[in-house]
């Protein structure tokens, strides 16, 4: 049996990676060229007349279309040039920025060190700053242990507190710059509240016989009567109102010990 065969197209024997030849656009295309090149020669045999005729023209002309031309090229590659310079900056830039950063970077393994502490050299013969305290708006407590601080800043030692009940008007115990004893009553008084004579007979009566005192002393936020300043100066006891506490406590006044005892109507304040 003949089995019949069909015929394949050429059309689809064409390999398709192969343009496609169209017959139209060839002859187009050439019919263009063969125009071009007419009009090239029409243009070339005019300018081979005009340069007969006017060859001066003709040079002219060349002349002054050269440096345009050269100018163009020359242009072009000094355009060329920059930009490659620039380029080459711009990477050696780069390259000694990142030179720059490993320099600054520490080695492996080793941490950079930390800058030193600064501290703060204070001259040993400085004086201590004065603080000023307001005796005044303490309470009982607070101000005895104000008075024991002031005694040891003037160099008592052995400084104690021994305020209380039952301290036999003793508040503030040490022993003086000159080895002394000395024993201290705190009286913190509003300033219209003086201290009495009746204050000081009580204080006498303790401040020798009973804790042996070679300095005895009250202090006080306010005053003294005139009794109590002559039963202090009969019975040689140092007297420190707040005026004479606030020179103590400044450092423009003397400290209890360094006082004597007051004469008989040796500033009294008025009654």
């Amino acid at each position: 049996m003949t089995v019949p065969t069909r015929r394949i197209r050429g059309s689809r024997l064409r390999h398709p990676g192969l343009p496609r030849f169209d017959l139209r656009a060839t002859a187009v295309f050439f019919t263009l060229l063969a125009l071009l090149l007419v009009v090239l020669g029409v243009v070339a045999r005019a300018a081979g007349a005009v340069a007969e005729r006017r060859p001066v023209w003709t040079v002219v002309l060349c002349l002054l279309c050269a440096p345009a031309l050269v100018a163009g090229v020359r242009g072009r590659y000094r355009r060329r040039s920059a930009a490659r310079a620039a380029h080459r900056a711009a990477a050696a830039l780069q390259e000694a920025t990142r030179t720059a950063l490993d320099a600054l970077e520490p080695p492996a393994g080793r941490e950079r060190p930390s800058p030193a502490p600064t501290v703060a050299v204070v001259p040993a013969d400085e004086p201590e700053p004065t603080v000023v305290v307001d005796y005044a708006a303490l309470d009982a407590d607070a101000f005895e242990q104000a008075v024991a601080a002031l005694c040891e800043r003037d160099g008592c030692g052995s400084v104690e507190v021994v305020g209380g009940a039952g301290d036999l008007g003793a508040d503030v115990v040490g022993v003086d710059p000159q080895g002394r004893r000395l024993i201290v009553q705190c009286k913190r008084y509003g300033e219209d509240n003086r201290v009495g004579s009746q204050d000081l007979q009580r204080f006498g009566g303790t401040c020798f016989t009973v804790h042996e005192a070679d300095v005895a002393a009250l202090v006080t936020t306010s005053g003294f009567t005139a009794p109590a300043v002559e039963y202090a100066a009969h019975c040689g006891i140092v007297c420190l109102d707040g005026e004479a506490l606030r020179a103590w406590s400044e450092g423009t006044g003397p400290a209890p010990w360094e006082l004597p005892a007051p004469a008989p109507g040796a500033g009294l304040p008025p009654q």
